[in-house]
């Protein structure tokens, strides 16, 4: 049941999906925590401690049915919750609680289940990724050749075509894709290192036996999933790692934002919308409204990840000599968020490349309203083949262009420029003849071909890779 008394974040309530929600959920954490002691124990054991076969069995068989309301209440007594949660497992496996966390720190549950929730929460990122890319790939080559007004500074421009400009959305995730693959590639656990780093505890357990606890921090590394553990630590791990990984994250929000926005305006250009259902209402006073809300939602929260990497740096920069504890609280927050909110951004962009709505007319219409202005100088080209002088011709052609273009923002008239030219006598190309230089093919470049090659050398691959995703 909801307890409509208690604040519930939104982006477990509204936006993220159930797979991420439950990744940073209690109970994935803290079985997690008891994952990492079962590694310890077992590497422990195979190295000679004096672990049992049976202790180690009833610490595999307990390593889900967590009993959080006892965890509490020896929270409450201890003020410690990695306490807590090692009497609460010493509870259901009381011949194992002897060895539980032996040689250890806090730090070895808690910033080694962090890197485990972060490696997975960076898996379902990239497959969320390419799922986006598979739709943005149908839809560059759908539109590949349907010439469209590209825009700098927001004023009409050159030709694109709308799968091109959808190449230029999915490149930015490509390169937020290479960039999650190297930090998975890299990625280490903290390992087993003690309570500053020199793994002084794990020394005296082993009688000083160097090869022995190296041999125990690979045995522990692999069993958590890792080629390796980080080369040397304080009592955690170097918090620099959480800002690359939540830069990688704001890197996302940057490629979400930037296509959102461009959703919104070419709805306003009425030429690109994002899916409406036909029961939506787009606004409580005006029945007609089509907002962007999708694309809207997705800036906003596109902005809440951009800025997570200054909350990680602000934090890495403080922690003293081997550690300090003011990283925790605000790790608690921006971490799970952090993915939630990418999570949820992703979904959007999902969402929206999922049915598009193109108006072909309505481009078109507006790119035949400004080609008069962008085919000047091919048809400057064509009259001076025709026998014509360059430089009357040029004066021609300017002084009608900047008739047509006064007329339409003063008087608020369509462009007439190619009416106005194939009436003028010194002009010498008919209006057939103006009419064949534009061609809309021939304004575009490269735009449908670099779609192609585009899709071929650098989607496909990321694409196959991934068929699953």
């Amino acid at each position: 049941m909801v307890n409509f008394n208690e604040y519930v974040s939104p982006l477990v309530e509204r936006f993220a999906t159930k797979e991420m929600i439950q990744l940073w959920s209690p109970q994935r954490k803290f079985s997690t925590w008891r994952r990492c002691w079962l590694a310890l124990a077992e590497a422990e054991k195979e190295l000679g401690l004096d672990i049992t076969d049976e202790q180690i069995a009833e610490l595999r068989a307990h390593l889900d049915d967590i009993d959080f309301a006892k965890a509490r209440e020896y929270e409450e007594k201890t003020r410690h919750d990695v306490m807590a949660h090692i009497l609460a497992y010493g509870d259901v496996a009381p011949k194992a609680k002897p060895v539980i966390h032996l040689g250890a720190t806090s730090c070895f549950v808690t910033d080694n289940t962090d890197l485990i929730l972060m490696r997975d929460g960076l898996i379902l990122i990239r497959d969320k990724i390419v799922a986006v890319l598979s739709k943005l790939k149908n839809f560059a080559l759908k539109y590949k050749d349907l010439a469209t007004l590209g825009y700098t500074h927001f004023q009409p421009a050159q030709l694109v075509t709308v799968g091109k400009r959808a190449c230029l959305w999915a490149q930015d995730l490509v390169l937020d894709f290479h960039q999650i693959e190297h930090i998975l590639s890299n990625i280490t656990c903290r390992g087993v290192k003690g309570a500053t780093g020199t793994q002084a505890s794990f020394f005296a357990l082993f009688n000083g036996d160097h090869s022995k606890v190296k041999k125990l921090e690979e045995l522990v590394a692999k069993k958590l999933g890792f080629n390796s553990a980080i080369p040397i630590s304080g009592q955690t791990y170097t918090r620099k790692i959480d800002t690359q990984i939540l830069q990688a994250l704001a890197g996302i929000g940057e490629s979400v934002h930037k296509f959102a926005t461009d959703i919104r305006l070419l709805q306003h250009l009425k030429e690109v919308e994002e899916p409406f259902e036909k029961t939506q209402v787009g606004s409580s006073a005006m029945p007609y409204k089509r907002n962007p809300m999708r694309a809207e939602r997705a800036c906003s929260l596109a902005r809440f990840v951009m800025y997570l990497p200054v909350y990680a740096s602000s934090t890495a920069s403080v922690q003293w000599m081997e550690r300090t504890l003011d990283d925790s609280a605000i790790r608690r927050i921006i971490i799970p968020e952090g993915f939630l909110a990418t999570d949820a951004i992703l979904n959007l962009y999902l969402n929206i490349m999922e049915n598009p709505v193109v108006y072909p007319q309505v481009i078109t219409k507006h790119v035949r309203e400004e080609l008069p202005f962008m085919a000047t100088e091919v048809l400057l080209m064509a009259g001076v083949k025709k026998g014509g002088d360059r430089q009357k011709l040029h004066e021609i052609i300017r002084r009608h262009a900047q008739e047509a273009g006064d007329q339409i923002k003063r008087e608020g008239k369509g462009n007439d420029l190619l009416k106005r030219l194939a009436d003028d006598p010194e002009f010498p190309l008919n209006s057939e003849e103006i009419e064949e230089c534009l061609d809309e093919k021939n304004f575009v470049g490269r735009a449908p071909e670099q779609v192609e090659e585009f899709v071929q050398d650098v989607l496909n691959p990321i694409l196959e890779k991934y068929k699953s995703a």
